[in-house]
């Protein structure tokens, strides 16, 4: 009886043991060449980092044919040699809206590509990650899409998953894949209001509850990128990637009228950027309280621990906007 009882007591401590063990830390890489600066291979070594999810590329449709074709795909320059490599193609929704896609043929296709990038740099991958914000409309090609893709591939499967597809899944439906991976960014329009539509809590807290129905394992990806929205006369003329607030602050043309909005107020071009006077920008960026108020909401309402928290993505311009130990401690929330 005292064996019976020892045991348990032993089991219900393992149990506690794994139930506490912190997700691991990876990165998505998303440029059209993978190498790394000194400052993302300490950032790798200092966060323990094993896993990378590279985007290889991405599917779209030729505009003549309306037929699928892969568009920038990566070039290695830096050896990949210390991680475990997990390919992303990023497929258009336009290509799965496409009533006369042939889903095995561009499965076929997308897995042979993927086969030839990694021969030419002998990379031996376990897992293929597929992302497409597939709607009710494409949901069928989609779902076909993935099927194929598997029997074609042979690989473990994972998909990126949107909160609208966690939320309403039974109408979006479940994609056949080993794991999901929550997008937990991107939530709102990008618009000329105030808010940010690379995270909102107001609109984040619609989708959380529904995140412990969801029957697919799944783990999360964070946001630790920044971009700016450029507004003519009210409306929107580009999005602006990699803007430096702290060099617009000390740059005459650009004056702080609001929290991260700026007035232009000569005419001039900005990093190849043509910027009108009285132009607006709107910067919208994901500050560490925001990673670690998303960590906590996360956290309460899942009731399965994420074996992995993937940031998105890794490039010295996100860097650069957090201290070093900070994507362990947006870890240890969970």
């Amino acid at each position: 009886m005292k064996k019976i009882i020892l045991f348990g007591v032993i089991l219900t401590l393992f149990i506690s043991c794994q139930q506490q063990e912190k997700p691991a830390i990876s990165f998505y890489y998303w440029k059209t060449i993978f190498r790394l600066s000194p400052k993302e291979k300490n950032c790798l070594i200092t966060n323990q980092v094993k896993r990378l999810y590279i985007r290889y590329f991405d599917v779209d449709l030729i505009e003549q044919t309306q037929m699928p074709y892969p568009r920038t795909p990566i070039r290695f320059e830096t050896s990949t040699a210390n991680f475990e490599i997990i390919p992303v193609v990023y497929i258009k929704n336009k290509v799965m809206l496409d009533k006369k896609l042939n889903v095995l043929d561009l499965a076929q296709k997308t897995n042979s590509f993927i086969q030839q990038i990694n021969s030419k740099k002998n990379i031996a991958i376990q897992e293929i990650q597929i992302d497409c914000d597939w709607t009710l409309a494409s949901k069928d090609n989609y779902l076909h899409f993935i099927e194929a893709f598997k029997k074609v591939s042979k690989k473990k499967l994972s998909a990126t998953i949107r909160l609208h597809q966690i939320k309403y899944f039974k109408k979006t439906k479940i994609p056949n894949v080993d794991r999901g991976v929550l997008m937990y960014y991107n939530m709102g329009k990008i618009a000329t209001d105030s808010l940010n539509s690379i995270y909102d809590r107001n609109i984040a807290t619609r989708y959380l509850s529904s995140l412990k129905n969801y029957p697919l394992p799944f783990d999360i990806a964070l946001p630790i990128y920044s971009w700016g929205i450029q507004i003519r006369d009210g409306k929107i003329i580009g999005l602006r990637n990699k803007i430096d607030a702290h060099n617009l602050k000390n740059n005459s043309s650009f004056v702080l009228t609001k929290n991260n909005w700026f007035t232009i107020t000569r005419s001039n071009f900005q990093d190849g950027i043509f910027y009108k006077e009285n132009d607006q920008l709107k910067l919208e960026t994901i500050a560490a309280n925001d990673l670690f108020e998303m960590a906590n909401d996360l956290k309460e309402n899942t009731t399965q621990n994420p074996k992995e928290i993937i940031f998105y993505d890794l490039d010295e311009f996100n860097l650069k906007n957090y201290e070093e130990g900070l994507f362990k401690k947006v870890i240890d929330c969970f």
